[in-house]
Order: structure tokens, then C-alpha cells, then sequence
């Protein structure tokens, strides 16, 4: 059976509405994660307006809720040391109790001006496409060690290098949060096949999505690895004049193969979002 979750992109809203969904949400039994985005700036909307660390906004949040699973979609991995992520995920995880859900990718693609914008205004290198991916799969590595490995270790890679690296506290999920990655180019998806539990996927483009699926079988076989054992995960906008159409994406891609969906509900957030979210959207499938 697929699964559902809530996004709300913690930007032009203020953080007393995004605990009100949130918390809304955690008692709406067929919405079973939440997310959040990872930028330092509005990618909507007024570009001077407010946008909240997703992070520090996470853990907040999962102190403030019970049941659902939580994350980032996604992380991107150019704004933080991966062992100082692996850090941040763990304390996370302990604060909800177990309900993080690891959600990374490479970080904003350059032809994407309006957040290339936050590096630059928050004094963060950002390098070519090669780098981003490269040190996409070194830091998955590296954070799934501090995770799991009992001792410190060294690591010289290409684009991380630590030092008696180490983690403790570990995570509360055993042997680790699950790890969910965001993205469709081809180099991204091979780091996919060897790192992810769940593969996301912003939807739009059906036939360009199950291509991308495909895509990630075959690499899954090259490296011996079960395709199935690989969520895939799409992330759908939702209109409140329109459910239907959400709905109908929704049918078309479980159709396709994809069995877990983020729900992006835009501000301002309605009086009782959570619970339209699953009469209108969920329930009437």
C-alpha cells in the first residue's frame, strides 16, 4: 500500500503555522511522514521574505509531535560537513524517538539562480556538478559509518577527509535511519542504487519518472543489488482548488511503481489542511 505525507516548505509562513500542520498532521492516521525543504532563502515568492533553517525547524518540530516520521526533502548535502550532518540526523533521531527518515541530495542545480543566490549570501563554495555528486556518495559513506561503527576511523577520500571520526550518541533506529535520495540525473541515481532505502522524485513528468526508475533498475543490477529493496518516492504539489488532479497523479504513478508520495500544501495553510489533505486527496483515491 502506498504512503502519504505532508510537506510544508518552511518559507513566506511563520513557524506557529507550521506547528499547527504539523501537529494537525499527527493526528490524521493516513498522513504517516512529514518534510520539510533545506534552503537558506525563499525559491518562492517574496525573495527577501522568511525562510527558517530546516534542520534547527526539524527538531523542533519532532519535540512537538508523536507518531509521524520526519525529514528533509532534501538535505542538500553542499550546505553541511557530512559528519557534522551525521551529528545533526542523529540528535534528531533521538529527539523524535526514532522517526527520522535521512533525506539528502546534491544540492541546488546551477541553473537555478534564485537559490544559487544562498551560497553566495551565506559564504558557501559551490562547485560544479562532478564535485556535487562525488561528494554526494563520500559523505553518504561517511555518515553511514559515524552511524553504525563502534570505533573512530580515519577517511581520506576525494572530497572528505576526517580524522578520528566518530559518533556517539548513535542513532535510536538500528542500524540506521532509513536514507532517502533526492534526484534525477543519471550520476545521482547511481549513488542512489548504492546508498538509498527510498529514491525521490519531484513528479510532473510520468513517463520521465519511470524512465528514471528504470534507469535506477539497471544500475541496481550492475552492482548487485535488489531494485526492489528501493522505495521510490515522488513529490507532488497540491492545489486546493484541484485535488482531482493530485489524485489522479497519484493513481498513475502507483501505477508506475511508486509507492511512498510527499504532499506539498502551499501557504498560507488552511484551518484543518491536515484533515482536508486526507478527505479530499488521500481517502478518495
Amino acid at each position: 500500500m502506498p504512503s502519504f505525507g505532508i510537506m510544508t516548505a518552511p518559507m513566506q509562513v511563520g513557524y506557529d503555522d507550521i506547528l499547527r500542520v504539523w501537529r494537525e498532521a499527527d493526528e490524521v492516521p493516513q498522513i504517516e511522514h512529514a518534510w520539510l525543504f533545506d534552503h537558506l532563502m525563499p525559491i518562492g515568492g517574496d525573495p527577501d521574505g522568511p525562510a527558517y533553517e530546516g534542520w534547527t525547524l526539524l527538531s523542533a518540530l519532532a519535540a512537538q509531535t508523536r507518531r509521524l516520521r520526519l525529514g528533509l526533502l532534501v538535505t542538500s548535502n553542499r550546505f553541511r560537513p557530512p559528519a557534522m550532518l551525521a551529528k545533526i540526523a542523529t540528535t534528531v533521531d533521538v529527539v523524535s524517538g526514532g522517526r527520522l527518515d535521512f533525506g539528502i541530495g546534491a544540492g541546488s542545480r546551477p541553473g537555478h539562480p534564485i537559490a544559487r543566490r544562498e551560497y553566495d549570501g551565506h559564504g558557501l563554495e559551490y562547485h560544479d556538478f562532478a564535485h556535487s555528486v562525488g561528494s554526494l556518495a563520500e559523505a553518504c559513506t561517511v555518515i553511514r559509518r559515524l552511524w553504525t561503527e563502534p570505533a573512530p576511523f580515519d577517511f581520506d577520500g576525494a572530497y572528505v577527509k576526517l580524522r578520528g571520526a566518530f559518533g556517539n550518541p548513535k542513532p535510536v533506529q538500528r542500524p540506521h535511519p532509513p536514507i532517502l535520495i533526492g534526484g534525477r540525473s543519471a550520476a545521482t541515481l547511481r549513488v542512489v542504487a548504492e546508498h538509498a532505502d527510498i529514491w525521490n522524485i519531484p513528479g510532473g513528468d510520468l513517463d520521465d519518472a519511470a524512465g528514471r526508475s528504470a534507469l535506477l533498475d539497471r544500475f541496481c543490477a550492475e552492482i548487485g543489488r535488489d531494485p526492489a529493496a528501493i522505495t521510490r518516492s515522488m513529490h507532488l504539489g497540491v492545489g486546493y482548488e484541484n485535488p482531482g488532479a493530485t489524485r489522479d497523479a497519484i493513481s498513475a504513478a502507483t501505477d508506475a511503481g511508486f509507492q511512498h508520495f510527499v504532499l506539498s500544501v502551499p501557504p498560507p495553510f488552511p484551518d484543518g489542511v491536515a484533515h482536508w489533505l486526507a478527505e479530499k486527496v488521500i481517502a478518495t483515491r
